[in-house]
């Protein structure tokens, strides 16, 4: 039955099956009902007191109280339910499959629909405020719509991901994207993001690219490959001009030479690349593996020690005034020769322990010389368990860390850490000012430091790899926008054949443009860190935290897959003091280790019944080691501001005696 039910008697159900909710999400939802109203019937039962359970539609239902609470709409507002009957059982069924029926949309469809509705007259900044999204976003999605339409519809099919998609949109040329489209449809090798990202960005290939020095002059010829030369070109500058005959014998090439690597090595596997490096998308659904360089043996070891003494002596001559022009060159010269030499002791290849090479693989990549390359990490596809050797101790509340030692293993705090950094970023990235000054004092700061010393930030320009390789925060957040911010940068600019042409290309683009490329480069080198003591600690990143007013609850919520599954049973119980108390301590003490972590994640989600202040303090919590702290400015400035308010005080109470 469908009835008119005011706002204020309809309420969460405890029955409703969704348990977990994606904040971005949510925000979108109440820009989409305050825009156009609810375009969806709750499905309501009746409950006591005149109330109304909700059992399907919980997220519209939080997104009405919502607009209530900003006054947007008044708490009598009539919603249009569907009224049903029935026992515990089927109502769950009739919330499971409102919840599991409803599908997301194509991205091809939504470009479609947000280039319709700019077409009547809106503007990108109209869309994204209607649909609670980003202008960037938006933007995104319009780029979508404006491919090669044999693109377009192969992404509409599904025939072609939407990363795939992005890399056909790499550059502007329709006629471009369409032929790279056309000479892969009877590719015989794997087509990844990368290969269709070099191939639409390259016309053609030089002779000195790796792809051509791996497979060779005559073997590319024999092949049915053309080749085009000016009057003053050599075999290196020489244009290849057929790219999918190339990027398949380069494949077939790297996959003979992978086949040979795995044998030598004795590996279960090794995968080839004709990336210059190991992209995401190859090590997804892969576990890192531990191995250790191989250790210095003695003679490596007395050679280190002697390098040590030298680079000592050495550097004493520049910190001497009295040293003359010649003796300071030549210090100089010494330096940087025996800085290779330890370099080359120091960086050593990992050691696989023979009894994981069974089921451990690793990468070959092709160097700019056009060599496949082995890069020493190794993976496996098998879940590496997770030992609690290595036990870090994080600075739990009021930065004492001896007072509350925590027992967190150290793939959860290499795991977390990574999480902390991606909020970081994104808040980073979006502040270019912020970024150029982090940037300049970085490189400023390094000069005539320890070079051992801890960095915050690998600002060189590569990003910086996470502790747990493969590992990824799905659904999450922050790695939801940093994914829109680093799809929204416009890299028009790569298309240049030469450094020299994509520079000019790339100071071509607008200050807005180049500003947000700005961000990226500086948000990607931040090093993962948690508010801890300790190896992962790392101050800078609070600081940086402090300046951007970061809200870390809003970013990050502790969930039982990725936190209370992972920690001790007294560790769950601390938090329900931190926020309950000894009430919902003893509540849930004698729960068993899954159902106290299912029920942690109701409870600091904010999904359950309890008291507001509870609910407030339970939505703010967060591990200590997952905040970012205060500038200790700040901290001084208000213990001044405290003291001089005492000073006043007892100066006032001095006068009136």
């Amino acid at each position: 039955m469908i009835q008119s039910i005011p706002l204020k008697k309809l309420v969460p159900s405890p029955r409703n099956v969704r348990k977990v909710s994606d904040a971005t999400a949510d925000a979108q939802l109440k820009a989409d009902i305050a825009a156009r109203g609810l375009l969806q019937n709750l499905v309501v039962r009746k409950a006591t007191r005149g109330k109304f359970e909700v059992e399907a539609g919980g997220r519209r239902l939080a997104a009405l109280h919502s607009l209530a609470e900003d006054a947007a709409i008044p708490t009598t507002h009539e919603v249009t339910c569907l009224v049903i009957e029935g026992d515990e059982r089927e109502v769950r069924e009739a919330s499971l499959a409102e919840n599991f029926q409803r599908l997301a949309m194509n991205p091809a469809d939504e470009a479609q629909a947000f280039a319709a509705i700019i077409e009547a007259g809106a503007t990108t900044e109209d869309v994204a405020r209607r649909f609670g999204l980003t202008v960037r976003f938006v933007e995104g999605r319009l780029r979508l719509a404006s491919l090669a339409p044999c693109v377009f519809e192969a992404l509409v099919e599904g025939a072609i991901t939407l990363d795939m998609a992005k890399a056909y949109g790499a550059v502007s040329d329709t006629e471009r994207q369409a032929h790279v489209f056309a000479e892969l449809q009877d590719a015989w090798y794997q087509v990844t993001p990368d290969t269709i990202r070099r191939m639409v960005l390259d016309a053609t290939v030089r002779g000195s690219d790796p792809r051509a020095i791996l497979v060779g002059r005559e073997a590319y010829l024999q092949a049915g490959g053309r080749i085009e030369r000016e009057l003053f070109d050599d075999d290196a500058s020489e244009s290849w001009v057929d790219i999918a005959l190339l990027e398949g014998l380069a494949q077939k090439k790297m996959e003979e030479a992978a086949s040979v690597k795995a044998r030598e090595l004795g590996l279960a596997w090794v995968r080839p690349t004709l990336g210059a490096y190991v992209c995401h998308e190859l090590i997804e659904g892969l576990s890192r593996l531990s191995a250790e360089p191989a250790p210095l043996n003695e003679a490596e070891a007395e050679e280190l020690s002697i390098l040590e003494a030298d680079y000592d002596r050495e550097a004493a001559v520049l910190e001497d005034e009295d040293s003359s022009e010649e003796e300071v060159a030549r210090a100089e010269e010494q330096l940087a020769r025996i800085d290779r030499a330890m370099r080359a002791l120091n960086d050593r290849p990992p050691v696989l322990a023979e009894d994981l090479k069974e089921e451990a693989g690793a990468f070959l990549v092709l160097s700019r010389g056009g060599e496949p390359t082995l890069v020493p990490q190794y993976y496996t596809a098998s879940e590496v368990a997770q030992s609690d050797e290595g036990i870090i101790e994080p600075v739990e509340d009021g930065g004492d860390a001896s007072s509350k030692p925590a027992t967190y293993s150290q793939r959860l705090l290499d795991e977390l850490a990574m999480q902390r950094r991606d909020v970081l970023a994104v808040h980073l990235a979006n502040d270019p000012g912020l970024a150029l000054d982090v940037m300049i004092f970085t490189l400023a700061d390094a000069d005539g430091h320890d070079w051992r010393a801890k960095k915050a930030l690998t600002i060189s320009g590569p990003a910086a790899s996470g502790p747990v390789s493969g590992f990824e925060a799905k659904d999450a957040p922050a790695s939801a926008a940093l994914a829109e911010f680093t799809g929204s940068l416009d890299e028009s600019w790569r298309a240049g054949a030469s450094e020299v042409e994509r520079f000019v290309a790339f100071r071509g683009l607008p200050d807005e443009a180049r500003s947000l490329w700005l961000g990226f480069v500086v948000a990607r080198t931040l090093i993962a860190s948690l508010n801890t003591d300790g190896e992962r600690g790392l101050p800078l990143h609070d600081a940086l935290g402090a300046l951007l007013e970061i809200e870390m609850a809003h970013w990050w919520r502790p969930t039982a897959a990725n936190f209370f599954d992972r920690v001790p049973k007294a560790r769950i119980l601390e938090a329900f003091d931190a926020v309950g108390g000894p009430e919902l301590v003893s509540r849930y003490a004698g729960s068993k280790k899954a159902d106290l972590a299912s029920a942690a994640e109701r409870i600091f989600s904010g999904e359950f019944i309890g008291e507001k202040d509870v609910k407030e303090q339970a939505l703010a919590w967060l591990p200590a080691v997952m905040r970012f702290g205060i500038l200790k400015e700040e901290a001084a400035s208000d213990e001044e501001t405290s003291a001089g308010s005492e000073d006043a005080g007892n100066e006032l109470t001095e006068q009136a005696a």
